[in-house]
């Protein structure tokens, strides 16, 4: 772990960070690391252009569908959506200034390292936030299909409520980024933006913010994912439809997904708690590999950012006949008075719709 004295005061960084170039270890007292900066710099700027890239397209699709289609918004669901899209071009909105880092270091500035690692943790906790809400959404819809038909006009209430909600929330818990993320100077003299913690006793500092990402940002929506989609998947086998194997399908797809892109990451970010509060790793070999996974599995997480338009919106059957529609428009030169006035397509049986008799899990 890294120390360094600013007016008197002791700070300490994040040990995990991509751009620690050393570490204390028991024999050499300093791990050399700068092979990680240079793994990074090849690694992290293409990948992250193709994250942006899909990610944009996706998401940017997503919105236009919900802003063109008049009267689209009208589930839970949809506004968590929509909400959802917005959170995850914000996000990949700050993929380019990562990418230009690992090349070249960090030269946009302290008040921008701030500003970006703060709104990438706001989009990453209300990314998170908003796919529990889809997950609580569908239970009531499923599950609890005549409570949920009676406050139908309440539930699209509490849908943008809920959203301020888990925006609000998020913004609090990104706090911590604008209060600790500053710009360090290598050995080589490039500058990298980082996560610099007090020096307080046992790094209770470091740890405490970690435990917040780890709790609200993995284990909280997992939990409540968990138990929603299990209670969900329970009733649909006893639901005497066609269309249930569809909706397991995509249950299946939404968790595995979930699990896949974000548990490395955040077992990593267990392992790098425990460190904080007791020293146990000093092998250098070994901390270079802990690094390295570690940049693996952050790429992993992200890419939870593009994946989501395909998990949460394509794979739907009333968006894919609203998509269709508007593909079929610009074709064939029909809308004459704008998207603004596309009417939305008539509704059939899918397996995600509020108002069906089949209780299922589709858009």
């Amino acid at each position: 772990m890294l120390a360094f004295s600013v007016s008197g005061s002791t700070f300490t960084t994040s040990c995990s960070t991509p751009t620690d170039y050393v570490w204390p270890t028991d024999e050499s007292g300093m791990c050399e690391k700068t092979w990680v900066r240079e793994f990074r710099g090849q690694y992290e700027p293409p990948l992250f252009w193709i994250i942006f890239i899909l990610g944009a397209v996706g998401n940017l699709l997503v919105v236009w569908i919900y802003t063109t289609v008049r009267n689209r918004l009208k589930t839970m669901t949809d506004v968590y959506l929509l909400n959802l899209a917005v959170a995850d071009l914000l996000f990949l909105c700050m993929l380019p200034f990562w990418a230009v880092d690992a090349i070249k270091g960090w030269d946009f500035g302290i008040a921008l390292c701030k500003i970006v690692s703060a709104v990438y943790k706001i989009n990453f906790f209300s990314s998170m936030f908003l796919l529990t809400c889809i997950s609580v959404d569908r239970y009531i819809a499923i599950v609890q299909v005549i409570k949920a038909q009676n406050l139908k006009k309440k539930r699209l209430f509490y849908s943008k409520l809920a959203c301020l909600g888990v925006w609000v929330v998020s913004a609090l818990l990104a706090l911590p980024e604008f209060i600790f993320a500053q710009v360090k100077m290598s050995p080589e003299n490039q500058p990298f933006c980082t996560m610099v913690y007090w020096n307080n006793a046992h790094n209770r500092a470091k740890i405490l913010v970690l435990c917040l990402q780890i709790c609200m940002g993995f284990c909280l929506p997992l939990l409540v994912m968990f138990f929603c989609y299990s209670v969900i998947i329970r009733t649909l086998m006893q639901a005497k439809s066609f269309e249930k194997h569809k909706a397991l399908r995509v249950i299946f797809a939404v968790v595995f997904v979930f699990v896949l892109s974000q548990l490395p990451y955040n077992s990593l970010l267990i392992v790098e708690a425990t460190q904080a509060s007791n020293t146990t790793l000093t092998d250098c070999d070994i901390l270079i590999r802990f690094d390295i996974a570690g940049q693996v599995a952050k790429s992993l997480a992200y890419t939870h950012a593009c994946l989501n338009p395909f998990l949460y919106v394509f794979i739907g059957v009333r968006f894919r006949q609203d998509l269709q529609r508007i593909v079929r428009m610009c074709i064939g030169g029909v809308g004459k008075g704008g998207f603004s006035k596309t009417q939305a397509v008539p509704k059939r049986p899918s397996v995600m719709s509020d108002t069906d008799t089949t209780p299922a899990l589709s858009i």
